[in-house]
Protein backbone atom coordinates (compact mmCIF):
# COMPACT_ATOMS: atom_id res chain seq x y z
CA UNK A 1 0.00 0.00 0.00
CA UNK A 2 1.48 3.06 -1.11
CA UNK A 3 2.18 6.70 1.24
CA UNK A 4 -1.47 8.38 -1.05
CA UNK A 5 -3.47 4.96 -0.14
CA UNK A 6 -2.68 4.92 3.06
CA UNK A 7 -3.91 8.65 3.53
CA UNK A 8 -6.75 7.83 2.03
CA UNK A 9 -7.54 4.73 4.64
CA UNK A 10 -6.54 6.80 7.38
CA UNK A 11 -9.21 9.30 6.33
CA UNK A 12 -11.66 7.17 5.93
CA UNK A 13 -11.27 5.80 9.20
CA UNK A 14 -11.30 9.26 10.31
CA UNK A 15 -14.62 10.27 8.86
CA UNK A 16 -15.95 6.98 10.21
CA UNK A 17 -14.92 7.63 13.84
CA UNK A 18 -16.44 11.38 13.45
CA UNK A 19 -19.37 9.68 12.23
CA UNK A 20 -19.96 8.09 14.71
CA UNK A 21 -18.66 10.16 17.60
CA UNK A 22 -21.13 12.44 16.48
CA UNK A 23 -23.87 10.26 16.42
CA UNK A 24 -23.44 8.60 19.82
CA UNK A 25 -23.05 12.82 20.69
CA UNK A 26 -26.06 13.46 19.09
CA UNK A 27 -27.88 9.97 20.78
CA UNK A 28 -26.58 11.46 24.07
CA UNK A 29 -28.54 15.20 23.50
CA UNK A 30 -31.30 13.05 22.90
CA UNK A 31 -31.32 10.87 25.94
CA UNK A 32 -30.38 14.07 28.11
CA UNK A 33 -33.75 15.51 26.74
CA UNK A 34 -35.47 12.63 27.88
CA UNK A 35 -34.12 13.18 31.10
CA UNK A 36 -35.39 16.48 31.46
CA UNK A 37 -38.79 15.78 29.92
CA UNK A 38 -38.89 12.68 32.73
CA UNK A 39 -38.16 15.00 35.62
CA UNK A 40 -40.36 16.98 34.27
CA UNK A 41 -43.28 14.78 34.29
CA UNK A 42 -42.27 13.52 37.91
CA UNK A 43 -42.43 17.43 39.12
CA UNK A 44 -46.41 17.47 37.59
CA UNK A 45 -46.51 13.63 39.74
CA UNK A 46 -45.38 15.32 42.80
CA UNK A 47 -46.87 18.70 42.80
CA UNK A 48 -49.94 18.36 40.55
CA UNK A 49 -51.30 14.87 41.89
CA UNK A 50 -50.50 14.79 45.52
CA UNK A 51 -53.06 12.75 46.96
CA UNK A 52 -52.66 12.57 50.53
CA UNK A 53 -53.05 16.31 50.59
CA UNK A 54 -56.03 16.31 47.77
CA UNK A 55 -57.62 14.09 50.63
CA UNK A 56 -56.63 16.83 53.28
CA UNK A 57 -57.41 20.18 51.17
CA UNK A 58 -61.46 17.80 50.69
CA UNK A 59 -62.11 17.63 54.64
CA UNK A 60 -61.01 21.13 54.91
CA UNK A 61 -63.25 22.35 52.16
CA UNK A 62 -65.85 20.15 53.79
CA UNK A 63 -66.03 21.44 57.26
CA UNK A 64 -66.04 25.19 55.80
CA UNK A 65 -68.67 24.39 52.94
CA UNK A 66 -70.90 21.78 54.00
CA UNK A 67 -70.94 21.76 57.78
CA UNK A 68 -69.80 24.90 58.84
CA UNK A 69 -72.11 26.61 55.78
CA UNK A 70 -75.07 24.64 56.00
CA UNK A 71 -75.03 25.59 60.16
CA UNK A 72 -75.07 28.79 59.07
CA UNK A 73 -77.36 28.69 56.69
CA UNK A 74 -79.98 26.18 59.47
CA UNK A 75 -79.40 29.60 61.36
CA UNK A 76 -80.37 31.64 58.58
CA UNK A 77 -83.65 29.90 58.07
CA UNK A 78 -82.49 29.00 54.41
CA UNK A 79 -82.63 25.05 54.37
CA UNK A 80 -85.04 23.05 54.89
CA UNK A 81 -84.88 20.27 57.70
CA UNK A 82 -84.65 16.97 55.84
CA UNK A 83 -82.15 19.25 53.99
CA UNK A 84 -80.28 20.20 56.57
CA UNK A 85 -80.26 16.95 58.14
CA UNK A 86 -78.93 15.00 54.60
CA UNK A 87 -76.30 17.58 53.91
CA UNK A 88 -74.37 17.23 57.86
CA UNK A 89 -74.56 13.29 57.11
CA UNK A 90 -73.16 13.32 53.92
CA UNK A 91 -70.67 15.99 54.87
CA UNK A 92 -69.43 14.12 57.91
CA UNK A 93 -69.62 10.48 56.26
CA UNK A 94 -67.73 12.40 53.48
CA UNK A 95 -64.99 13.15 56.06
CA UNK A 96 -64.53 9.64 57.26
CA UNK A 97 -64.10 8.26 54.41
CA UNK A 98 -61.40 10.86 53.11
CA UNK A 99 -59.56 10.52 56.53
CA UNK A 100 -59.59 6.87 55.59
CA UNK A 101 -58.02 6.96 52.37
CA UNK A 102 -55.49 9.38 53.60
CA UNK A 103 -54.21 6.98 56.83
CA UNK A 104 -54.08 4.39 54.33
CA UNK A 105 -51.08 5.85 52.66
CA UNK A 106 -47.97 5.10 54.07
CA UNK A 107 -46.42 6.79 56.84
CA UNK A 108 -43.32 7.25 58.67
CA UNK A 109 -42.52 6.69 61.68
CA UNK A 110 -42.06 10.35 62.94
CA UNK A 111 -45.85 11.19 61.82
CA UNK A 112 -47.72 8.28 63.25
CA UNK A 113 -48.10 9.87 66.73
CA UNK A 114 -49.40 12.94 65.21
CA UNK A 115 -51.87 11.03 62.63
CA UNK A 116 -53.13 9.63 65.85
CA UNK A 117 -53.71 13.07 67.43
CA UNK A 118 -55.19 14.14 64.50
CA UNK A 119 -57.79 11.48 64.03
CA UNK A 120 -58.64 11.64 67.41
CA UNK A 121 -59.38 15.19 67.51
CA UNK A 122 -61.20 14.56 64.08
CA UNK A 123 -63.39 12.00 65.57
CA UNK A 124 -64.06 14.47 68.48
CA UNK A 125 -64.65 17.58 66.32
CA UNK A 126 -66.99 15.06 63.99
CA UNK A 127 -68.92 13.93 67.22
CA UNK A 128 -69.58 17.65 68.06
CA UNK A 129 -71.44 17.63 64.42
CA UNK A 130 -73.18 14.54 65.17
CA UNK A 131 -74.40 16.14 68.45
CA UNK A 132 -75.39 19.47 66.74
CA UNK A 133 -77.48 16.92 64.16
CA UNK A 134 -78.97 14.91 67.09
CA UNK A 135 -80.53 18.37 68.85
CA UNK A 136 -81.86 19.89 65.83
CA UNK A 137 -83.56 16.04 65.35
CA UNK A 138 -85.17 16.78 69.04
CA UNK A 139 -86.16 20.28 67.95
CA UNK A 140 -83.75 22.45 69.48
CA UNK A 141 -83.62 25.83 67.12
CA UNK A 142 -80.45 25.88 65.36
CA UNK A 143 -80.67 30.37 66.21
CA UNK A 144 -79.85 29.00 69.65
CA UNK A 145 -76.65 27.18 69.10
CA UNK A 146 -73.16 28.89 69.71
CA UNK A 147 -71.62 29.84 66.71
CA UNK A 148 -67.86 30.90 68.79
CA UNK A 149 -67.99 27.42 70.18
CA UNK A 150 -68.22 26.34 66.70
CA UNK A 151 -66.33 28.38 65.04
CA UNK A 152 -63.47 27.52 67.77
CA UNK A 153 -64.01 23.70 66.96
CA UNK A 154 -63.78 24.57 63.11
CA UNK A 155 -60.24 27.06 63.56
CA UNK A 156 -58.75 24.29 65.62
CA UNK A 157 -59.21 20.98 63.51
CA UNK A 158 -58.02 23.13 60.37
CA UNK A 159 -54.96 24.31 61.87
CA UNK A 160 -54.52 20.21 62.87
CA UNK A 161 -55.17 19.35 59.25
CA UNK A 162 -53.43 22.00 57.86
CA UNK A 163 -49.78 20.91 60.21
CA UNK A 164 -50.60 18.13 58.48
CA UNK A 165 -50.88 19.38 54.57
CA UNK A 166 -47.14 21.25 55.43
CA UNK A 167 -45.46 18.19 55.95
CA UNK A 168 -47.07 16.20 53.13
CA UNK A 169 -45.80 19.35 51.46
CA UNK A 170 -42.11 19.25 53.03
CA UNK A 171 -42.01 15.37 52.15
CA UNK A 172 -42.69 15.88 48.61
CA UNK A 173 -39.83 18.58 48.22
CA UNK A 174 -37.79 16.33 49.96
CA UNK A 175 -38.72 13.67 47.68
CA UNK A 176 -38.39 16.05 44.43
CA UNK A 177 -34.95 17.13 45.86
CA UNK A 178 -33.62 13.59 46.01
CA UNK A 179 -34.51 12.82 42.58
CA UNK A 180 -33.14 15.92 41.63
CA UNK A 181 -29.86 14.45 43.27
CA UNK A 182 -30.01 11.19 41.53
CA UNK A 183 -30.77 13.25 38.15
CA UNK A 184 -27.68 15.10 38.08
CA UNK A 185 -25.92 11.41 38.93
CA UNK A 186 -27.57 10.45 36.23
CA UNK A 187 -26.33 13.27 33.85
CA UNK A 188 -22.85 13.11 35.03
CA UNK A 189 -22.08 9.00 34.81
CA UNK A 190 -24.05 9.53 30.79
CA UNK A 191 -21.24 12.12 30.39
CA UNK A 192 -18.85 9.72 31.28
CA UNK A 193 -19.88 6.86 29.43
CA UNK A 194 -20.03 8.76 26.46
CA UNK A 195 -16.38 9.98 26.68
CA UNK A 196 -15.35 6.29 27.70
CA UNK A 197 -17.44 5.22 25.14
CA UNK A 198 -16.07 7.57 21.64
CA UNK A 199 -12.45 6.58 23.25
CA UNK A 200 -13.22 3.19 22.41
CA UNK A 201 -15.69 3.52 19.49
CA UNK A 202 -13.63 1.96 17.02
CA UNK A 203 -13.44 -1.27 18.78
CA UNK A 204 -16.94 -1.58 20.65
CA UNK A 205 -19.17 1.16 18.44
CA UNK A 206 -21.56 -2.16 17.93
CA UNK A 207 -22.07 -2.54 21.13
CA UNK A 208 -21.97 0.49 22.64
CA UNK A 209 -24.98 2.35 19.58
CA UNK A 210 -27.37 -0.86 21.06
CA UNK A 211 -26.90 0.05 24.47
CA UNK A 212 -27.46 3.52 23.99
CA UNK A 213 -30.46 3.01 21.64
CA UNK A 214 -31.79 0.74 24.60
CA UNK A 215 -31.49 3.64 27.09
CA UNK A 216 -33.61 5.80 24.69
CA UNK A 217 -36.37 3.38 24.61
CA UNK A 218 -36.48 2.91 28.25
CA UNK A 219 -36.53 6.41 28.85
CA UNK A 220 -39.31 7.20 25.86
CA UNK A 221 -41.31 4.17 27.54
CA UNK A 222 -40.67 6.24 31.17
CA UNK A 223 -41.92 9.68 29.80
CA UNK A 224 -44.80 7.67 28.03
CA UNK A 225 -45.68 6.29 30.91
CA UNK A 226 -45.55 8.97 33.32
CA UNK A 227 -47.73 11.04 30.69
CA UNK A 228 -50.48 8.53 31.17
CA UNK A 229 -50.28 8.03 34.72
CA UNK A 230 -51.11 11.87 34.77
CA UNK A 231 -53.54 11.60 32.42
CA UNK A 232 -55.56 9.01 34.76
CA UNK A 233 -55.35 11.15 37.54
CA UNK A 234 -56.62 14.25 35.52
CA UNK A 235 -59.95 11.90 34.88
CA UNK A 236 -60.41 10.77 38.10
CA UNK A 237 -60.28 14.40 39.50
CA UNK A 238 -63.64 15.02 37.09
CA UNK A 239 -64.83 11.66 37.23
CA UNK A 240 -68.06 11.04 39.59
CA UNK A 241 -66.65 7.69 41.68
CA UNK A 242 -69.95 5.84 41.74
CA UNK A 243 -71.22 6.15 38.27
CA UNK A 244 -68.22 7.29 36.33
CA UNK A 245 -70.20 10.53 34.79
CA UNK A 246 -68.78 14.15 34.83
CA UNK A 247 -68.54 15.56 38.25
CA UNK A 248 -69.68 18.63 39.50
CA UNK A 249 -66.59 20.32 39.18
CA UNK A 250 -65.75 19.05 35.20
CA UNK A 251 -69.24 20.63 34.96
CA UNK A 252 -68.10 24.29 36.55
CA UNK A 253 -65.35 24.11 33.80
CA UNK A 254 -67.45 22.89 30.58
CA UNK A 255 -70.70 24.67 31.35
CA UNK A 256 -68.47 28.08 31.54
CA UNK A 257 -66.21 26.96 28.17
CA UNK A 258 -69.58 25.59 25.93
CA UNK A 259 -71.99 28.77 27.15
CA UNK A 260 -69.11 30.83 25.86
CA UNK A 261 -68.56 29.73 22.71
CA UNK A 262 -72.31 29.51 22.01
CA UNK A 263 -72.53 33.28 22.36
CA UNK A 264 -69.61 33.68 19.95
CA UNK A 265 -71.48 31.49 17.53
CA UNK A 266 -75.07 33.03 18.24
CA UNK A 267 -76.14 28.95 18.68
CA UNK A 268 -78.41 27.30 20.53
CA UNK A 269 -77.70 25.96 23.95
CA UNK A 270 -79.42 23.51 26.10
CA UNK A 271 -79.18 22.84 29.85
CA UNK A 272 -81.51 20.05 31.69
CA UNK A 273 -81.88 19.56 35.34
CA UNK A 274 -82.87 16.01 36.16
CA UNK A 275 -84.40 14.16 39.42
CA UNK A 276 -84.78 11.08 40.49
CA UNK A 277 -88.61 10.70 41.54
CA UNK A 278 -88.84 9.76 45.42
CA UNK A 279 -85.53 8.63 45.30
CA UNK A 280 -85.17 9.55 49.29
CA UNK A 281 -88.27 7.15 49.80
CA UNK A 282 -86.19 4.50 47.76
CA UNK A 283 -83.51 4.42 49.81
CA UNK A 284 -85.38 4.15 52.62
CA UNK A 285 -87.18 1.12 51.47
CA UNK A 286 -84.01 -0.44 49.81
CA UNK A 287 -81.42 0.91 51.08
CA UNK A 288 -78.33 2.93 50.10
CA UNK A 289 -76.67 -0.03 48.61
CA UNK A 290 -79.10 -0.56 46.47
CA UNK A 291 -79.83 3.06 46.49
CA UNK A 292 -76.55 3.34 44.59
CA UNK A 293 -77.05 0.43 42.06
CA UNK A 294 -79.76 2.41 40.62
CA UNK A 295 -78.27 5.63 40.29
CA UNK A 296 -75.49 3.46 38.51
CA UNK A 297 -77.95 1.86 36.52
CA UNK A 298 -79.99 5.86 35.55
CA UNK A 299 -76.25 6.90 34.37
CA UNK A 300 -75.53 4.03 32.36
CA UNK A 301 -79.24 4.88 30.49
CA UNK A 302 -77.79 8.48 30.05
CA UNK A 303 -74.46 7.21 28.16
CA UNK A 304 -76.47 5.23 26.33
CA UNK A 305 -78.40 7.84 24.61
CA UNK A 306 -76.53 10.98 24.82
CA UNK A 307 -73.58 9.88 22.44
CA UNK A 308 -72.25 13.13 20.75
CA UNK A 309 -69.26 14.27 21.31
CA UNK A 310 -70.90 17.52 22.23
CA UNK A 311 -73.43 15.85 25.07
CA UNK A 312 -72.20 16.03 28.15
CA UNK A 313 -73.69 14.35 31.44
CA UNK A 314 -73.24 15.22 34.75
CA UNK A 315 -73.94 14.28 38.29
CA UNK A 316 -74.27 16.90 40.09
CA UNK A 317 -75.38 15.46 43.96
CA UNK A 318 -77.06 12.80 45.42
CA UNK A 319 -79.82 12.19 42.91
CA UNK A 320 -79.48 15.46 40.66
CA UNK A 321 -78.04 15.07 37.43
CA UNK A 322 -77.39 17.98 34.42
CA UNK A 323 -77.20 17.35 30.96
CA UNK A 324 -75.42 19.96 28.22
CA UNK A 325 -76.10 20.04 24.56
CA UNK A 326 -74.83 22.79 22.10
CA UNK A 327 -76.30 23.22 18.62
CA UNK A 328 -79.25 21.25 19.61
CA UNK A 329 -83.02 23.11 18.87
CA UNK A 330 -86.41 23.65 20.93
CA UNK A 331 -87.64 20.69 19.31
CA UNK A 332 -84.76 17.83 19.55
CA UNK A 333 -84.18 18.91 23.06
CA UNK A 334 -87.58 18.09 23.85
CA UNK A 335 -86.97 14.91 22.01
CA UNK A 336 -83.83 14.46 23.65
CA UNK A 337 -85.97 14.44 27.23
CA UNK A 338 -88.89 12.88 26.37
CA UNK A 339 -86.26 9.99 25.19
CA UNK A 340 -84.42 9.66 28.75
CA UNK A 341 -87.91 9.43 30.59
CA UNK A 342 -88.74 6.96 28.79
CA UNK A 343 -85.71 5.07 28.41
CA UNK A 344 -85.71 5.64 32.81
CA UNK A 345 -89.20 4.11 32.96
CA UNK A 346 -88.07 0.79 30.64
CA UNK A 347 -85.48 0.21 32.57
CA UNK A 348 -88.05 -1.15 34.78
CA UNK A 349 -86.41 -0.78 38.05
CA UNK A 350 -88.87 -1.78 40.72
CA UNK A 351 -90.10 1.13 43.05
CA UNK A 352 -92.74 0.13 45.19
CA UNK A 353 -92.84 3.19 47.30
CA UNK A 354 -93.23 5.62 43.89
CA UNK A 355 -96.69 7.27 44.57
CA UNK A 356 -96.75 7.52 40.45
CA UNK A 357 -95.38 4.15 39.19
CA UNK A 358 -93.97 1.14 40.14
CA UNK A 359 -90.67 1.34 38.37
CA UNK A 360 -87.78 4.24 39.06
CA UNK A 361 -88.85 7.71 37.04
CA UNK A 362 -87.60 10.95 36.30
CA UNK A 363 -88.16 14.32 36.53
CA UNK A 364 -86.60 16.80 33.92
CA UNK A 365 -86.75 20.65 33.29
CA UNK A 366 -85.51 21.58 30.31
CA UNK A 367 -83.97 25.55 29.20
CA UNK A 368 -83.23 26.01 25.30
CA UNK A 369 -82.35 29.03 23.87
CA UNK A 370 -79.99 30.86 21.10
CA UNK A 371 -77.10 32.34 23.34
CA UNK A 372 -75.90 35.87 22.96
CA UNK A 373 -73.53 37.97 24.02
CA UNK A 374 -76.11 39.28 27.24
CA UNK A 375 -77.07 35.79 28.20
CA UNK A 376 -76.46 35.59 32.08
CA UNK A 377 -74.73 31.48 32.55
CA UNK A 378 -76.62 31.60 36.02
CA UNK A 379 -80.49 32.43 34.85
CA UNK A 380 -79.76 29.46 32.03
CA UNK A 381 -79.60 26.80 35.20
CA UNK A 382 -82.38 28.87 37.08
CA UNK A 383 -84.51 28.23 34.15
CA UNK A 384 -84.17 24.85 33.96
CA UNK A 385 -84.39 24.46 37.96
CA UNK A 386 -87.79 26.46 37.29
CA UNK A 387 -88.87 23.72 34.95
CA UNK A 388 -88.02 20.86 36.79
CA UNK A 389 -90.09 22.14 39.86
CA UNK A 390 -92.84 22.56 37.15
CA UNK A 391 -92.13 18.95 35.89
CA UNK A 392 -92.94 17.45 39.53
CA UNK A 393 -95.70 20.28 40.21
CA UNK A 394 -97.48 18.34 37.30
CA UNK A 395 -97.10 14.98 38.94
CA UNK A 396 -93.32 13.77 37.63
CA UNK A 397 -91.75 10.99 34.90
CA UNK A 398 -91.99 13.72 32.27
CA UNK A 399 -90.33 17.15 31.06
CA UNK A 400 -90.95 20.82 31.15
CA UNK A 401 -89.32 22.85 28.39
CA UNK A 402 -89.05 26.72 28.55
CA UNK A 403 -87.43 28.62 26.12
CA UNK A 404 -88.10 31.83 27.59
CA UNK A 405 -84.81 32.77 28.85
CA UNK A 406 -84.41 36.87 30.12
CA UNK A 407 -81.34 38.03 28.63
CA UNK A 408 -81.59 41.18 30.99
CA UNK A 409 -78.27 41.19 33.66
CA UNK A 410 -79.68 41.22 37.26
CA UNK A 411 -79.34 44.90 37.79
CA UNK A 412 -81.88 45.36 34.58
CA UNK A 413 -84.11 42.69 35.62
CA UNK A 414 -84.43 44.61 39.12
CA UNK A 415 -85.14 48.11 37.25
CA UNK A 416 -87.77 46.29 35.39
CA UNK A 417 -89.58 44.46 38.17
CA UNK A 418 -89.48 47.83 40.06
Amino acid sequence: MDFTETLKSRSKLFSIFLILTLSLLGMGAMGATNLKAMKKNLDGLYFGSLVPIVELNTILQTYHDNLVGTLYRAKEGQIAPNEFKSEIEFAIALIDKEWKSYEAHFKRDEELEYVAYAAAELKETNAYFATILRAFEEGQDMRQLSFGQLEKKVTHIHQVIKKLISYEIDIAKYERKNFLSMHEDLLLKLGVLLVMVILGVMVVSYYVLKSIQSDQSALEMSAKKLKIANKKLESVSYTDSLTSLHNRRYFNLVYERELKRAKRNNAYITFMMLDIDFFKQYNDTYGHIKGDAVLKKVASVFQDILKRPSDYVFRLGEEEFGVLLTDTSETNSASVAQTICDAVLAAQITHESSKIEKYITISIGVACCIADGALDEELLMAKADEALYRAKEGGRNRYELTTEISTATPLEAEKQSA
